[in-house]
């Protein structure tokens, strides 16, 4: 498959750095078409500027800022993202590319004032991601990133394909081992992918 791989972590030495090339070696090994997309390597600019916003219901076109990473979405069929959660949510530079990229004639269409999801070019989704908090205070807020993941992802992209996500929390009091057997469970995710 064509998979598309968005990376939004600021620091290359990190846990979360360690799980991006994990997850591009063992997806690559795998057979698998790799776009590697690295949000801040790329210096994506996460802001909505102004005429994005006007325009935003509007037919985009090639002029567009986001028009290149909406060809990468629209190429792929599959998703991987691979990301901290920070304060409950997507880091910055991921909610906006989410804001400046699933835009509508892309992810959905508008038909009488209501949403179709229309992104069905994508037939599998993953997520690998770790807290710094542990999943009963993720589930105390609501575990917002999990529910945009398996709810609004899901509902955006082909009916019926599979999502998966997989969570490494508390963070703050991990060790070695807690990585470790978090890295292998994400080994043989991707190898299965």
């Amino acid at each position: 498959m064509n998979i598309l791989v968005l990376y939004a972590h600021p620091v290359e030495t990190s846990f979360n750095a360690g799980l991006h090339r994990l997850i591009v070696e063992r997806l690559t090994a795998a057979g698998h078409t790799i776009d590697d997309c690295d949000l801040y390597a790329e210096d994506f600019d996460p802001r909505l500027m102004r005429q994005e916003r006007l325009d935003y219901h509007n037919q985009r076109g090639a002029a567009d800022p986001a028009s290149p990473y909406v060809e990468r979405l629209l190429r792929a069929e599959a998703l991987v993202l691979s990301y901290p959660v920070w304060n409950y949510g997507f880091p910055a530079i991921l909610k906006g590319f989410f804001d400046r990229v699933f835009l509508p004639g892309v992810s959905f269409r508008l038909v009488d004032g209501k949403v179709q999801p229309s992104l069905h070019n994508i037939r599998k989704v993953a997520a690998v991601t770790t807290y710094g908090g542990s999943r009963f205070r993720a589930m105390v807020m609501g575990d917002p990133p999990r529910r945009l993941v398996k709810r609004m992802l899901r509902a955006t992209v082909k009916p019926g394909a599979p999502v998966t996500y997989l969570a490494h929390y508390a963070m703050n009091l991990s060790t070695d081992q807690t990585r470790k057997s978090f890295m292998t469970k994400v080994a043989a995710s991707m190898d299965a992918f």
